[in-house]
């Protein structure tokens, strides 16, 4: 196991799926320079900012998952760093990544490449895709959780995951959405943020 990062620490993370991690790096570093995949002001702390971030919600995932959804992929923050740790031992099938930016579809789409991904992507507005039926749905830094749920519904199943970080304000968002939304929910401490965490949700259905 190679571990130069604290944070992965709790992954079987192979010599292997730890250099396709550093090369989605070096990908972000140079992409971004052209377009705005990541803000520049968390470029020097990528690792923690983004990588370990996004790697989190592995923790909560099912073990075998045939189909994971990322909505609103932007930079691949989690949708690429979930299908490389996901490849490993063959945890997860198969990766589908939305995203309206044909600029960030392009990043997307030639990362999946260089990285020998099993992703699809798909250069859509989040309300028009076709009906997903999502293993794990994922989002991060999207919008607020009731928004969310929203986009989450026409793909998900009974006994299907949505997986979210969130930052300092969850609990409200969590408050606002008990309004209209009905879930099972488990609320996991951010490793990267003490005033962030991970939102775990099944069950999903409304009001």
């Amino acid at each position: 196991m190679v571990m130069h990062h604290q944070n992965l620490s709790c992954f079987d993370v192979s010599r292997e799926t730890f250099e396709r991690l550093e090369a989605l790096v070096a990908l972000l570093e140079k992409w971004n320079r052209k377009i705005n995949l990541i803000s520049k002001s968390t470029t020097l702390d990528i690792w923690n900012r983004h990588i370990e971030d996004s790697a989190q919600i592995m923790r909560y995932a099912p073990e075998s998952c045939d189909h994971w959804l990322d909505l609103g992929s932007g930079g691949g923050l989690p949708g690429l760093v979930i299908a490389i740790i996901g490849a490993e031992h063959g945890r997860i099938k198969k990766v589908t990544m939305v995203e309206s930016d044909g600029r960030k579809c392009a990043f997307l789409a030639e990362a999946s490449r260089q990285l020998a991904l099993p992703v699809e992507v798909i250069n859509e507005r989040i309300e028009s895709i076709s009906r997903q039926d999502a293993d794990v749905v994922s989002a991060r830094a999207l919008a607020d959780l009731s928004i969310l749920l929203g986009f989450c519904y026409p793909h998900v199943g009974k006994r299907s995951k949505l997986l979210f970080p969130k930052g300092a304000n969850h609990l409200a968002e969590i408050q606002r959405a008990r309004e209209s939304w009905r879930f099972q929910l488990e609320v996991h401490p951010s490793m990267t943020d003490p005033s962030a965490a991970v939102l775990e949700i099944s069950d999903l259905a409304r009001n």
